[in-house]
């Protein structure tokens, strides 16, 4: 009886998964958001009719299902790094997928070796459901946008424990060779993928249309257009302490939080984050930081002057705690690497030097 219960849950679960992912479909959001988005939805409906002792008969399309519904960790670790701005190294995308593939790979295909494609796929699965809380609850700080701030404590807790939970009772069940013999557990499991599925597309129908547009760089003012920003006197006073920050090289300080910058202006932090948000334009307080940063290190790196100042140097001179920070930062602001920049910098002083010579040795 209570498998059949069982499986009615799932039935429903897997409908109301179409209905999200139609919604998804519909609805208005960029291809890099709904894309892991819709593998998120395919995959838990994919993963509802796997697991299901009523749907154990082996049929040829049990690997692809499989291989859809394994696939579920990664498209929702991914679907929260880029909904919080936060995308991946491509490397990253690589090696996390590599790893899922060839789990299921070994599992399906390489019976004698179980369960190495079992345990590979659950703890690869549990290190990106850890990963998406580090990126959603600790660095929540970092984000400036009031709503995203209040997703970043929801989503990564409440689907980072039902798919963390999910992956340690299958490896308890392993554990304990009792696979498929708890069906309460079952039940319990299949009603809340039931219920996250419909709050979900609750939380998708009442999210303001911003935070599903993806945004490869922050729509910031220029330091002219600041000028011209209409602010509140408390608002203009706030700005001119920023700027003045900003003047004195206060970014420049390792470790800088928001939370820190604000007890510097002796301001609310709530204050500074509207400030920097919603008339600055930033949607991260990084970004903020990096677009004076990143300024400073053009300078530094145009100079010849500065011509034989490592780039290491620049980058913990500047703020940063590492190298590979800084060169993603710098190519996400200018598109190019730091030594790049530096080299076509300097050539082209030179090549601007050599045209002025030979302008003047004409006029003589």
């Amino acid at each position: 009886m209570i498998e059949q219960v069982d499986y009615l849950v799932r039935m429903i679960a897997v409908g109301a998964a179409l209905m999200l992912l139609a919604l998804i479909v519909a609805n208005d959001v960029r291809a890099r958001i709904k894309v892991p988005l819709v593998g998120m939805i395919i995959g838990v409906a994919g993963y509802l009719m796997n697991s299901t002792p009523l749907m154990m008969a082996t049929t040829p399309i049990d690997p692809i299902i499989d291989l859809v519904a394994i696939s579920t960790p990664f498209w929702i670790w991914l679907f929260a790094r880029r909904l919080f701005e936060r995308e991946p190294e491509r490397r990253m995308l690589y090696i996390a997928f590599g790893l899922l593939a060839l789990g299921w790979f070994i599992g399906n295909f390489l019976p004698s070796t179980w369960p190495a494609g079992f345990l590979l796929l659950h703890f690869t699965a549990l290190a990106l459901i850890g990963d998406l809380i580090r990126v959603g609850v600790f660095e929540r700080d970092d984000d400036l946008v009031e709503q995203r701030r209040a997703i970043r404590l929801w989503l990564p807790l409440l689907v980072g424990a039902q798919a963390a939970s999910i992956l340690i009772f299958e490896l308890f069940e392993l554990a304990a060779g009792m696979e498929g013999q708890l069906p309460l557990i079952s039940v319990i499991n299949s009603s809340i993928i039931l219920l996250l599925i419909l709050f979900s597309g609750l939380a998708v129908l009442r999210t303001e249309p911003e935070l599903l547009v993806d945004t490869e760089a922050d729509a910031s003012p220029t330091q002219e257009e600041e000028q011209e920003l209409s602010l509140s006197p408390s608002e203009t006073v706030l700005h001119e302490k920023l700027l003045a920050a900003m003047d004195a090289g206060t970014y420049r300080k390792p470790g800088l939080t928001i939370a820190v910058l604000a007890d510097h202006l002796d301001t609310p932090e709530h204050r500074l984050r509207a400030l920097i948000n919603q008339r600055l334009g930033h949607r991260n307080f990084s970004a903020f930081l990096n677009r004076n940063r990143i300024a400073e290190a053009r300078e530094k790196l145009s100079s010849r002057d500065d011509v034989d100042l490592p780039v290491l140097t620049i980058a913990m001179d500047l703020g940063y705690n590492s190298l590979p920070t800084f060169n993603r930062a710098f190519r996400s602001e200018t598109g190019t690497n730091p030594s790049e920049f530096r080299r076509l910098a300097i050539r082209e002083v030179d090549k601007s030097g050599n045209d002025e010579a030979e302008k003047l040795a004409g006029q003589n």
